[in-house]
């Protein structure tokens, strides 16, 4: 891992002429992220990552948490206790520079020692699940790492908008796989990350695999082809 995304954060944190951040998937073209736009504040973010940060409590844990956006505001706005997690250490090093008290460089599969009352997962949160083989492993990890009557705050999208339709409005899904599974690519600098499997979620796929492990779920909010659901223990 070349951490393509640590290294952008930081140079623009330490305005060292970052520039955007490239990404692609195998069933999109190249897109323009820019970097700045995982520094916002939360007057910029959406309504999911907003509703999830409004009804976040107790000890957070933020998975995939980047610069720290996320945790910054439920520190220091919500007084929560929050530790940053994130495979990327150049973006740990951007949390812990941005002030964040708790960050730490780790594979959430790998985490352990702490029990959490919300565990955050934003910005098409299901991703990191990787493909719907390993969903349960992944679900079974956050079951541990929840306590008894804690929620996990999970968003992701409905990509079947992306597939082309027919005159009657069917949809052609490439066969071999579900839809939702995805090679994801970001590129920086004229560097390119290998690509990495991730997993955007209908929320009928999402009920199901949560409701096999262990968990109750609802819809907290729909954004058109994206949501925000709640996990909770059975």
């Amino acid at each position: 891992m070349k951490d393509l995304m640590g290294k952008a954060v930081l140079d623009y944190f330490h305005n060292e002429n970052p520039e955007d951040l490239q990404t692609e998937t195998s069933i999109s073209e190249l897109d323009e992220l820019p970097v700045a736009y995982l520094f916002r504040d939360f007057d910029d973010m959406n309504i999911l990552e907003q509703k999830a940060l409004n009804i976040a409590q107790g000890k957070v844990l933020d998975i995939g948490a980047c610069a720290g956006s996320h945790s910054l505001y439920l520190q220091n706005e919500r007084n929560l206790d929050v530790l940053a997690l994130d495979i990327s250490l150049g973006s740990v090093e951007v949390c812990k520079l941005r002030g964040i008290k708790k960050a730490v460089c780790e594979n959430i599969l790998n985490f352990s020692g702490e029990t959490f009352d919300t565990i955050m997962l934003l910005m098409n949160g299901t991703g990191i699940f990787e493909s719907l083989e390993k969903i349960d492993s992944y679900l079974q990890k956050l079951h541990t790492l929840l306590n008894e009557n804690g929620q996990i705050l999970i968003d992701s999208t409905d990509i079947l908008y992306m597939f082309d339709r027919d005159e009657d409005g069917g949809v052609y899904i490439p066969a071999g796989g579900y839809y939702g599974e995805l090679d994801y690519i970001v590129h920086y600098k004229g560097e390119s990350e290998d690509p990495i499997k991730w997993l955007y979620l209908d929320f009928i796929t999402l009920k199901n695999a949560a409701e096999n492990n262990g968990f109750n779920i609802e819809k907290v909010i729909q954004d058109e082809d994206s949501y925000l659901a709640r996990l909770t223990k059975k």
